[in-house]
């Protein structure tokens, strides 16, 4: 989401503040399992009821604004459970509201526009949502699974039971599923002629750019914090 004026956040600001200035930060807590409702609490307030890393928080919240991790968080083992917890809220939030949203949106504007293009768009998404879910289906049930085995045995010298399975396999099995949503509104946007649709296309475009946004926060966690802390567990416990 684009940011006129991005403010860095800190944990003393006023969590309404932060909102009113970049409302996807509701999508952010929405992540978290946060109430909306957040009075005058600060974010260090807000983290300490809810038992949220603030550093987690505040390190993400940044990132909804538009600045990049500085390396210099310190992340542990103590944050992986909070950062798998906004991982697979957001995994539902994809699979269960935002895709399905734009499949309806893409299905309403076959039916005001009846071109081979926009047949062809709705096949495409059609296949792509297929395979949105079954790479968080792999997450859900297999990474994050095996990331949380890690940590029930850190400190003891018991034997990993998924052992033909590394932070690797996850690493190559991660995929940049937010570059064909960049193909989807090049098509809308420059090549596929508007018909009575204006409206309808509106919706699609800012609803593809709102996913991407968030997509793209999602695979800088996983690949910059997630993966980076599950590779120094392995190594930790092998």
């Amino acid at each position: 989401m684009y940011l006129a004026n991005k403010k860095y956040i800190t944990p003393d600001m006023k969590m309404a503040d932060i909102i009113f200035e970049n409302p996807s930060i509701l999508l952010l807590m929405e992540h978290f399992g946060l109430n909306f409702i957040v009075h005058e609490k600060t974010v260090v307030q807000l983290c300490f009821e809810n038992n949220i890393s603030e550093k987690v928080f505040v390190s993400f919240a940044n990132l909804y604004n538009g600045f990049h991790l500085s390396g210099e968080e310190n992340f542990d083992n103590g944050d992986i459970e909070d950062i798998i917890m906004y991982l697979k809220n957001s995994h539902n939030y994809y699979e269960n509201e935002k895709y399905p949203e734009i499949k309806s949106l893409i299905k309403e504007l076959y039916s005001k526009n009846s071109l081979p293009e926009i047949k062809l768009i709705d096949q495409f998404f059609n296949e792509y949502f297929e395979d949105v879910k079954e790479h968080l289906l792999y997450e859900n049930s297999t990474a994050f699974p095996y990331f949380y085995e890690l940590l029930r045995i850190r400190n003891s010298k018991k034997s990993i039971a998924h052992k033909d399975f590394s932070v690797h396999e996850y690493s190559e099995h991660h995929t940049d599923i937010e570059t064909k949503l960049n193909d989807l509104k090049e098509l809308l946007l420059k090549h596929v002629p508007i018909q009575n649709d204006r409206e309808l296309r509106r919706k699609i475009i800012v609803s593809l750019f709102e996913l991407e946004y968030d997509l793209n926060v999602h695979s800088t966690i996983e690949e910059t914090v997630l993966m980076p802390l599950i590779d120094k567990l392995e190594k930790s416990i092998h």
